[in-house]
């Protein structure tokens, strides 16, 4: 079945460059199986797995991932360090085959709220991945969109008191050169995971005119198909970017 929907997008031709995803529901998924929240998380790695190697036989280019809010700083502690842990056993886990599927790996927030061994895990990752060339791959972690626009702001208002730009010189493009999607550019395409109908601080900036799909499934039992489908929805529509209809 997942062929027959691989099939169906090649044949529609143009596919959504780069797509974004909310991977919501983990904690549904526990508490629907009377599991502890932690057992959630470490379901949703391997629905991880999926995204990337749907995103890789659909000929995606980017592949953005929401994991770690800044809000989410404000669990319980035993979430969090159970949430750190999966980052750092991920990585371990996974960094040889990235490689060998030629991904590309990028870590977008405050990485400096990281314990230190979460920090030299993001820097392996993105270190032994840097030759990747099939698929680029960002984990939001410790990410808030609020949060990346004020430092864009700030660094602007930093350009301008060197002198290295002055206030005629900020405009939309030298904002979102400062942001850190800035070598990606905005995504064509947001899925959000269980039937939850918000933006959650995510990409405020980017995703002015991206494309939305929300799903009722749970991040845990997100497969490739679920992207397919995804992908299909987003090739019947016709994007217009605030112009009319074509004729």
């Amino acid at each position: 079945m997942d062929d027959d929907l691989l099939a169906q997008i090649r044949l529609n031709g143009a596919v959504p460059r780069h797509v974004a995803i909310i991977m919501d529901g983990n904690g549904r998924w526990a508490r629907g199986r009377h599991l502890p929240r932690t057992l959630g998380h470490r379901a949703g790695m391997k629905a991880v797995r999926e995204a990337l190697e749907g995103a890789i036989e659909a000929g995606l280019e980017v592949l953005t991932l929401f994991a770690f809010s800044e809000e989410n700083w404000k669990r319980p502690a035993g979430e969090i360090s159970a949430l750190m842990e999966l980052l750092e056993e991920y990585v371990g886990k996974e960094i040889n085959e990235l490689v060998a599927q030629g991904v590309k790996v990028s870590v977008l927030g405050d990485k400096s709220r990281l314990s230190a061994s979460g920090r030299a895990a993001v820097q392996r990752v993105e270190q032994e991945t840097s030759g990747g060339a099939r698929l680029a791959v960002n984990l939001c972690i410790s990410y808030s969109s609020r949060a990346e626009i004020t430092r864009a702001a700030r660094l602007l208002a930093e350009d301008v008191l060197r002198g290295t730009r002055s206030l005629e010189g900020i405009d939309e493009q030298a904002l979102a050169s400062h942001l850190y999607t800035a070598p990606w550019g905005d995504p064509d395409l947001l899925i959000r995971t269980s039937g939850e109908q918000r933006i959650s601080n995510f990409l405020l900036w980017q995703l002015a005119y991206t494309e939305l799909y929300l799903t009722p499934v749970l991040w845990p039992d997100f497969t490739r198909r679920t992207l397919f489908e995804a992908i299909l929805d987003y090739q019947r529509r016709e994007r217009r970017f605030g112009t009319v209809p074509a004729r």
